[in-house]
This record gives C-alpha cells, structure tokens and sequence, in this order.
C-alpha cells in the first residue's frame, strides 16, 4: 500500500483534523449547551418549547463532531488517547452523564404534560454539567498532565484545580453567549429581544472571564504562557488582542441593531482566536508539556489507511451538517417538531 508518509507529514496532518474536528464540535454543541443553560431563564414555557425547537433538528447530529475528534485521536495517537483518557477519566465520565441527561430531557419533555418540570430541569442540568466539565478538561490539559514511560503517572483528582474550575465556569458563559446569539438568529419576537439583553450581559460576563483565566493563568505557572511569549508565538499572536477588542466593540454594536446573523458570527470569531491561541499555547505536544505529535503518533502505515477513511467520510459529513442546517434554516415556534 502507498504510504502517505513518503510525501506527507502525517502526525502534523491528524493534529489537524482532530483539532478541526474539536473545533467544530465546540461551535455546533456549544451553542446547544449555550440553550440548556439558557433554559430556566426563558420566563415561560411557551418559549423554553421554541428554544428546544431550535436546536432539536441539529443536537444529536452536532456530537458526531466529538466522537470523531476522540476517535480520530484514539486511532492515530494511542499511546497519547490512554494518557489524556486516563487523567481525564472522571471529567469525562460526569460529561457524558450530562450528555445523556440531555438525550433523555429532550425525548421526554415533548411527550410530556404534567411533569415537563422534571425534563426541563434534567434538560438545563445536564447542560450545565456538559459545558463545565469540558471546560475543566481545557484547563487540565492546559495546566499539563503528569506521565512517564508513556503513562499517566498522577492522580485520580489532578484534573481538579482552580484554575481548571475557572476554566469550567468561562466556558459555561462562552456557551452561554453561542446559545444566546443562536437565538437571535432562529426566534422572533419577545424571545428575540430577551435573547439580544441577555446577549449583551453574557458578554460583559465573557470579557471578565477572559481576564480572571489570564490571572490563574500568569499565577499558576503554565507552561503555556512560554508558547504565548516565545518566539515565534509572540510574533503571531501579537495582533490578537487588538482583533478581540473589535470583536467585542462589533457584537455590542450590533446587539443594539436589527443585525441577526452577524453577533453569532462574532461570536463564534471570538471561540476562534481563544482556540487559536490554545493551540499555539500547547503545540506541538499532544498531551502537554510531555509527549509531541510525533512521539505519540501510530506507524505511518496506520495513519495512511486512517487518511484514506477521513478523505471520504469528512466530505460526507460536512454534506450532511450542512444539508441538515439549510433544510431547518428560518424560524421556529413553541409547536412541537420533533
């Protein structure tokens, strides 16, 4: 069999992909999650049924995105996927939970009468759970993973510190924002102009995230902070503070007009530049600060037949999420569509 490897850099490749597929996971669930945790504020249930109707086309096809990045890293970086898996275990386990908790609320508050309370609670629970516990994985691989001889070498609680707790709560506020500006988008009305106040404090609330993770951040002692001020990483970081303040200054412009389309849009340029800088801040390790993408990555012959798969399957993928967006595009109401 041909191997890529002769030609390509295949490691460097699959890091690609997975943080891609990462990526997209981020947006599409995120705004979602961003719903769930919305939910108990909405005021009435008429609008907690439209904010289920806009997300109950996409939910379940938006986590595929997980499933490949944690495949694709399993497939392509073993030795890295038991390290990370191994750390992370409990994390992962109480995001998962939340995940199904979700699942569950969404199949039993549309056949629901009496009790919707209960599926409506589950619903927001399990969306808070979700997003706080995929933050404090962020900031646990951020803050490094203890291993040796290609073994996770610390602790079942390792992943529990402050600084990955603060990282927990940003990303709930983050989601909170995608959800938010989602609702801009895909409701009317009263709803909409509730969704555009809300939009506006979360923001606020982002911007002191943002500056309270820094803090933990420059007093943890990451060794992050060496990928964000060395060379070259200064070099082409240095214009992202200045990208993020006019991010900031269009959403809150925006916010104030008619505009739908372009605060989510905004939104989601703001999850860019945080992810951008993660990945500039951990590269080129796979599990931080211990094992790089070539030291963890599967024999050539493996990731050429991997690439094979993903050249037919992202296409096919991408086809679908975005077939999936365009066939629900427009509005939604408290009617049941699901």
């Amino acid at each position: 069999m041909f191997n890529f490897g002769d030609v390509l850099d295949l490691p460097l490749i699959w890091a690609g992909l997975i943080a891609l597929s990462v990526f997209i996971y981020i947006l599409l669930d995120g705004f979602d999650l961003g719903c769930g945790i919305l939910f108990p504020f909405a005021g009435s249930d008429k609008n907690r049924s439209r904010m289920m109707n806009s997300i109950a086309p996409f939910w379940d096809g938006n986590e595929t995105w997980l499933v490949l990045g944690g495949g694709g890293l399993f497939a392509s970086f073993p030795v890295a996927y038991g390290i990370i898996m191994s750390g992370l275990y409990l994390p992962v386990i109480f995001m998962l939970f939340g995940l199904i908790m979700r699942g569950v609320a969404f199949e039993f508050r549309f056949k629901a009468t009496k009790h919707r309370y209960v599926w409506d609670l589950f619903f927001s629970i399990g969306s808070f759970a979700a997003a706080f516990f995929q933050g404090v994985m962020l900031g646990s691989l951020v803050q490094g993973l203890e291993a040796s001889n290609r073994l996770y070498t610390g602790g079942p609680f390792d992943w529990l510190t402050p600084f990955s707790v603060v990282c927990g709560i940003a990303l709930i506020i983050g989601y909170a924002l995608l959800g938010s500006t989602w609702l801009i988008i895909k409701t009317e009305d009263k709803l909409q102009v509730w969704a555009r106040k809300v939009s506006g404090w979360i923001l606020s609330a982002l911007v002191l995230a943002m500056v309270v993770v820094t803090i933990f951040m420059y007093f943890s002692d990451i060794d992050a902070l060496e990928g964000w001020f060395g060379f070259p990483g200064l070099l082409y970081l240095a214009p992202m503070p200045i990208i993020v303040l006019l991010l900031f200054y269009f959403m809150r412009k925006d916010l104030r007009t008619d505009r739908e389309y372009r605060p989510f849009l905004l939104t989601v340029a703001l999850f860019l530049m945080g992810y951008i800088g993660v990945c500039f801040a951990i590269f080129p390790y796979i599990v931080p600060y211990q094992m790089t993408i070539y030291e963890a990555a599967a024999a050539d012959t493996s990731l050429s037949f991997l690439l094979i798969g993903a050249g037919i399957m992202l296409p096919i993928i991408l086809s679908y999420t975005a077939f999936a967006y365009y066939t629900f595009k427009g509005k939604t109401d408290h009617e049941h569509m699901y």
